[in-house]
């Protein structure tokens, strides 16, 4: 592996091997935050990091179409839509901290070098005696980049590449199956019905005032004071704990000349 990596590094240009380090130590550094990171969208931003690298990564190794499908596909769209999900359903640190399983987390770091020693070894032995000659022969003969991948895409991997896309499209209708709600005509209330409710005698159509508004303080936590001097706990949102107040803050306010 070292003999194989000393002969790569004589065709390797300088700022290939600088942009080669330091986009691959980033790229390590996000994988490692993805897992040790307890957030659940800390993870998710910690894989865009890394998502990012292997883009410019693919760039600098003349592959520009692949770089920018990596950034703009996955690093744009997918990771966008998972931090969505995520921020939807509300994922908190502390349900990372629950484990349904003992040990899972030791069995899971011990797999997790297994493997990579296992890929790294694989590697090792199927690269030994390869001669790195780069995709600028491969480009030039297809006329591009993006010419050359359209090619084996539609020609050698067409078969791979139309069932990948059947997989797709059968797993977003699946999911778009699953995520509907059947509802009963009854339960669609229209424009009218809707009016009756707002302003049906016991509900509050108009504008709220604000809390702290006639009171004698300004905290949000505070109702706002009624004409006839009560409190108006409508002004007061409900994630809000209630504040008790002092007695100099009950008390009504004296004007002064």
């Amino acid at each position: 592996m070292l003999a194989y990596a000393a002969a790569a590094a004589g065709q390797v240009s300088t700022g290939e091997a600088w942009g080669f380090w330091i986009l691959g130590s980033l790229a390590v550094i996000g994988g490692l935050g993805m897992v040790i990171a307890r957030n659940a969208v800390h993870s998710a931003l910690w894989l865009v990091v890394t998502m990012l690298c292997l883009g410019f990564i693919y760039v600098i190794n003349q592959a520009p179409f692949l770089g920018a499908v990596q950034i703009i596909v996955y690093t744009g769209a997918i990771m966008m839509l998972f931090l969505f999900v995520l921020m939807l359903v509300g994922r908190d640190a502390s349900d990372s901290l629950i484990e349904t399983l003992r040990g899972q987390r030791i069995a899971a770091i011990l797999l997790g070098v297994a493997f990579g020693v296992l890929v790294a070894t694989g590697l090792a032995r199927s690269l030994a005696g390869t001669e790195v000659v780069g995709l600028a022969e491969a480009n030039s003969a297809s006329g591009g980049n993006v010419q050359g991948i359209a090619r084996l895409l539609f020609t050698k991997y067409v078969f791979a590449f139309e069932v990948t896309s059947a997989l797709l499209i059968t797993a977003a209708v699946g999911a778009m199956v699953l995520a509907h709600v059947e509802r009963a005509k009854g339960d669609i209330a229209d424009q009218v019905t809707r009016m009756k409710a707002r302003f049906r005698p016991g509900s509050y159509p108009g504008a709220k005032a604000g809390p702290g508004v006639y009171a004698n303080t300004m905290s949000v936590a505070a109702p706002a004071r009624l004409p006839d001097g009560n409190g108006s706990e409508r002004s007061i949102s409900a994630i809000l704990p209630v504040r008790e107040l002092t007695a100099q803050e009950i008390a009504p306010k004296g004007t002064e000349k």
